[in-house]
């Protein structure tokens, strides 16, 4: 975990909050900060790449699972975000002992959902775009656009912050490849959650796979599409009725 830039809000019950993609943590957190002050201690680390912390060629959720499990310390709730999400599950598959609870809201678990023509098509789409021969600006968009994040309802500075990060992500340990802990963590006795955000019918797909393999239970929270953070108050409330219940 050396030099990971971390930030810490609040005391008492830790909650590990790991962005996705072309974000840093302080911006797609900042709804839920107010959780900070009823009780729990949230950490909402830079992944490597990205923000304050150490630069890296490309994002790598190994990598990140490692850095998440140090931030564990004796036990913390565990959230992630589309490729956080794949830090989060090998960070709990790792330590479960020191898992209270695991949330993932849409997981970039791209192996999963291909029963399904609409999580096939969402995938095939995104790997396609992925070696087009675009100015970063424009594969910014284009990426948004495909996993659900609608460019025009996220603040311009967002956006513009997202074009540098482009080599970070289109460099990143690839997201459709990874042999997941699945029975590992369908093994675990803590209570797990997948979230979608009900926009996209091959999200819905895969969230539902991932759901049943894992042993989770499955919500959906519309309202801000592929960003679920940003929904605030009803994600919130699902958090609060989770981590109070462990």
């Amino acid at each position: 975990m050396s030099g990971l830039f971390v930030n810490s809000w609040g005391s008492g019950v830790p909650v590990v909050l790991v962005h996705g993609s072309l974000a840093i943590g302080a911006d797609e957190w900042q709804a839920q900060r107010s959780l900070a002050q009823e009780g729990f201690h949230l950490l909402a680390p830079d992944r490597r790449g990205y923000g304050l912390s150490p630069a890296a060629d490309g994002e790598d959720f190994l990598v990140d699972a490692e850095d998440i499990a140090d931030l564990m310390g004796d036990g913390a709730h565990l959230v992630g975000h589309s490729y956080g999400g794949l830090g989060v599950m090998f960070a709990a598959a790792r330590r479960p002992d020191a898992t209270l609870s695991l949330t993932l809201l849409e997981p970039a678990a791209f192996a999963l959902g291909h029963k399904h023509q609409a999580a096939r098509a969402l995938v095939a789409d995104v790997r396609r775009h992925w070696d087009q021969d675009l100015p970063d600006e424009e594969w910014v968009i284009r990426f948004l656009q495909l996993v659900g994040s609608d460019p025009d309802a996220l603040s311009p500075e967002l956006v513009a912050a997202a074009v540098p990060l482009v080599p970070v992500l289109r460099r990143a340990r690839p997201m459709w490849e990874p042999e997941l802990p699945l029975a590992a963590l369908a093994s675990a006795a803590f209570p797990k959650l997948v979230i979608s955000g009900g926009h996209s019918t091959g999200f819905d797909a895969i969230c539902n796979e991932t759901a049943e393999r894992i042993g989770a239970s499955r919500t959906v929270i519309e309202g801000a599409g592929h960003e679920i953070q940003f929904a605030g108050g009803p994600l919130n409330e699902v958090l609060r009725t989770l981590w109070r219940a462990t």
